[in-house]
């Protein structure tokens, strides 16, 4: 029977799971496309794993003979580093520097942006939604220059202040879109009833709006933990030594190693950068999905 059948007693069919041809080509294609998305991070985990010997006398790809788990504690603490012999650990840190507070105030402002130019109607809304959505269209090689000169003047050059303000900036495009285009769904009697009531801007957004945004707030949250942390460009353009995320660290460290070659550590110290963004994603994916197809349907 098929899904959705009712049996002659009333009950609800069983799922059909009879194996057509058809259905066996879909899992196959499945399957094979889920092998060469994993088949790196396949290698890259199991060379974490393996000793430099190990790698050495055999190839890239392979079994580990024994657990290398030193590898996870010398890219951690012990390796050096752009001259500083501490690991990945301090770059860690400077990511979640980063990219914490650019998550937490583009997705803020964005959502202020996305309510008042979805809900609030005004002289010029819609060309200033169009110049803030602009920045999803404008190539990141195209920024490099304008954010030098804004950095240089205000003095935030090689800081980690700087690329907070650089991803808040440039997240509020994608914030600000994604946030308008879920407030449009809501009804506007909430809006024209806390109005009567004497509500403003503020008080509205943050007592009936914000309220309703959780499932775009989880989106916004994940791209832009996603987008920021592993981010390279602005990294490794506008900073230098212990001030560099970890993305911009991992270059350093494969410099660091390439005569002699530790493909051990280096993969040991990928895995740990990638964990977060790949916690994130296994926490909330299913929110994420959730939330981009909120209010696609009434």
């Amino acid at each position: 029977m098929r899904r959705g059948v009712i049996s002659s007693d009333g009950r609800p069919a069983m799922r059909d799971r009879s194996f057509t041809p058809g259905r066996i080509l879909i899992y196959l294609v499945v399957t094979l496309f889920a092998a060469a998305y994993l088949a790196p991070l396949a290698v890259v985990v199991l060379n974490s794993l393996r000793t430099n010997e190990e790698i050495a006398q055999g190839s890239m790809i392979g079994w580990p003979q024994h657990l290398a788990w030193g590898n996870y504690a010398k890219a951690w603490s012990g390796f050096c580093v752009a001259e500083t012999c501490a690991g990945i650990r301090p770059y860690m840190l400077n990511s979640a520097l980063v990219t914490i507070p650019a998550t937490i105030i583009s997705t803020l402002l964005g959502a202020v942006a996305g309510y008042a130019v979805s809900l609030w109607r005004f002289r010029g809304d819609n060309w200033i939604y169009g110049i803030v959505t602009l920045g999803l269209f404008l190539p990141q090689q195209m920024r490099l220059l304008p954010w030098t000169i804004v950095l240089r003047d205000i003095g935030l050059i090689n800081t980690l202040t700087g690329l907070v303000l650089i991803h808040t900036i440039q997240g509020l495009s994608f914030t600000a879109l994604f946030c308008r285009n879920y407030y449009v769904a809501i009804p506007h009697e909430l809006i024209r009833a806390a109005r009567i009531d004497g509500a403003g801007f503020f008080r509205i957004f943050w007592r009936i709006i914000l309220p309703l945004s959780a499932p775009i707030l989880i989106v916004t949250v994940i791209w832009q933990f996603t987008h920021i942390w592993n981010e390279f460009l602005y990294g490794v353009t506008f900073t230098t030594g212990q001030q560099q995320p970890v993305t911009a660290a991992l270059i350093a460290l494969s410099a660091a190693i390439a005569d002699i070659p530790q493909h051990g550590v280096q993969s040991a110290a990928v895995i740990i950068a990638a964990l977060p963004t790949l916690l994130i994603y296994l926490l909330g994916g299913r929110y994420f999905v959730r939330g981009l197809t909120a209010g696609a349907v009434k």
